[in-house]
């Protein structure tokens, strides 16, 4: 006579915010899936649901408490995670059901909460096939965590106070991590931190033995070391610190992508001193040029805030001609948001909302025509593209070496009959617009 085991909870997960979100989303659900656990991709068939919050902006602290509110309607069984977790209090004020709130990376607590909530049956476990990890994002890339918590104090961010000061990776944890990735068919690394330049320097950079060799927890040896396992390797969040300059070269010699996202945050020096940020901006512009003179490719991304208190006119145009000549190739820009517990919020002069408004405006549309003139000189030329997505009718859709998922352009391919996702293929581009590139594949 046949025993039938029981069957495992199962567990529902709504993940918001940054990548660095995602990846504790997807080390929570790892573990949970070791210790047994179903996942369920809807919230009719989940025992529990986390909600991986995101708690940087007014903004999105509501868009976090709707998702609470969705999962409580749609399911009634709910855990809060994240980095409003630190607003337990506000947020049993509006749902007290929710069953328990934890803050950001508390793995232990929050699988803790999962254990009270959802008890695994004796045997359950045997209903299920073992995995060796859980990806919320395609099979053919992958964010790799350096680290943790920032050192930083920009008077506009609460990062510290959420995630912690600094707190890297051993290096060889790192690269054995992204070792296992790229044998489970990752084609490209997103390197992320609070802060990838920093990386190592609360551990004092200390080596580690990685297949024989030393490799020091510092940002140029990680990044050459994760440059020879064979995958696309993409930094993230990198501080423009002048060690920057010794990866520059890793690009030119094809170890690692070359594309940089720098979060330079504003350009005039009255702003960056408000902030609480490095006011070094006219070093910065000949650095960016030595940058494209050893990698000609190299693509620069990066985000500016606008209005924030006591930024003038004056100011705003200062920034204005430092994007002209810096001629980044991807921008984003946010309207400032006063963010409870900021430093900024204390700050006099604060700027208009119309006033934001038509400056944001006028940002976008400066860093759009540069965007449109520099993919438009792209036309002709021959790029290699990571796919996403291919469609019914032959098409597909991917990203060249100057392209991050999600926050980028994309290269739009007709013609693309047998392609799937993961390929990197030669494409001949053929014409441009504002944000993305079309073309076809060509032969290898």
């Amino acid at each position: 006579m046949a025993i039938e085991l029981p069957t495992p909870p199962k567990i529902g997960m709504v993940s918001l915010g940054c990548p660095k979100n995602l990846v504790d989303s997807e080390r929570i659900l790892t573990k949970l899936r070791s210790d047994g656990y179903a996942m369920s991709p809807d919230y009719a068939g989940a025992d529990v649901v986390l909600v991986n919050t995101c708690g940087f902006l007014d903004s999105a602290k509501e868009e976090s408490l709707e998702a609470i509110g969705e999962a409580i309607a749609e399911n009634g069984r709910v855990i809060v995670t994240g980095c409003m977790g630190n607003e337990a209090e506000a947020i049993r004020n509006r749902f007290p059901d929710v069953l328990a709130i934890t803050g950001a990376h508390q793995y232990e607590d929050v699988v803790g909460a999962v254990y009270d909530a959802a008890p695994m049956p004796p045997n359950a476990f045997l209903n299920l096939v073992p995995e060796s990890g859980l990806k919320l994002t395609p099979r053919h890339y992958s964010y790799l965590k350096i680290s943790e918590g920032c050192n930083h104090r920009c008077s506009f961010c609460i990062i510290p106070s959420l995630r912690g000061d600094l707190v890297s990776r051993r290096p060889d944890a790192i690269l054995r991590e992204a070792e296992k990735l790229i044998a489970a068919g990752t084609r490209e690394l997103l390197v992320i931190s609070q802060d990838t330049s920093a990386y190592g320097v609360d551990i004092k950079h200390q080596p580690r033995e990685f297949h024989g060799r030393e490799v020091r927890a510092h940002m140029t040896d990680l990044s050459r070391e994760l440059g020879k396992l064979g995958a696309w390797v993409r930094l993230h969040y990198v501080y423009p610190y002048p060690h920057v300059d010794h990866v520059i070269p890793l690009m030119a010699e094809g170890l690692v992508l070359p594309y940089l996202d720098i979060p330079f945050q504003h350009a005039a020096p009255n702003v960056l001193k408000a902030m609480k940020r490095p006011a070094n901006e006219a070093k910065v512009l000949q650095r960016i040029k030595n940058w494209r003179e050893i990698a000609p490719d190299i693509a620069i991304r990066s985000t500016f805030v606008v209005g924030f208190p006591g930024e003038t006119e004056k100011d705003f145009q200062y920034l204005m001609d430092w994007l002209e000549e810096a001629r980044l190739d991807r921008v984003g820009a946010f309207r400032f948001e006063p963010v409870q517990g900021a430093a900024a919020n204390d700050l006099p002069d604060p700027v208009p909302e119309e006033v934001k408004e038509e400056r944001y405006a006028r940002l976008m549309e400066l860093t759009a025509r540069i965007s449109a003139d520099k993919l438009a000189a792209k036309v002709g030329r021959t790029l290699d593209v990571i796919i996403d997505e291919v469609d019914e009718e032959g098409g597909a859709s991917g990203r060249s070496k100057a392209d991050a998922p999600e926050i980028d352009g994309q290269v739009h391919l007709r013609d693309a009959e047998g392609l799937v996702p993961g390929n990197i293929v030669h494409v001949e581009i053929e014409d441009a617009d504002e944000h993305d590139l079309f073309g076809a594949p060509v032969a290898s």
